[in-house]
């Protein structure tokens, strides 16, 4: 999570939830070029390595089948295991 997201005008759907910028990252936590707005259901905070889902599991984590949300912060990660191939 690298910054967040004032809107004073939006979709009334929206208000109450947290907008954050998330820099997409490969499972080595290398950022790719992608950045995502998604709605914060955590408490996520500055610098926080986060679980993001997308599309209709995004408005299913909202409970908010309706709302204009195309991606959902799920979880905080505490560690990554990548496991190499030989």
């Amino acid at each position: 999570m690298i910054g967040s997201v004032w809107a004073t005008k939006k979709d009334e759907k929206l208000n109450g939830n947290k907008l954050l910028v998330v820099q997409l990252t490969d499972a080595y936590a290398k950022p790719t070029k992608g950045l995502i707005v998604a709605a914060d259901i955590v408490g996520a905070g500055a610098g926080d390595q986060v679980l993001v889902v997308r599309g209709g599991s995004a408005r299913y984590a909202l409970s908010a089948p309706s709302s204009p949300v195309d991606a959902a912060i799920v979880g905080i990660v505490d560690s990554v295991v990548v496991e190499e191939n030989e």
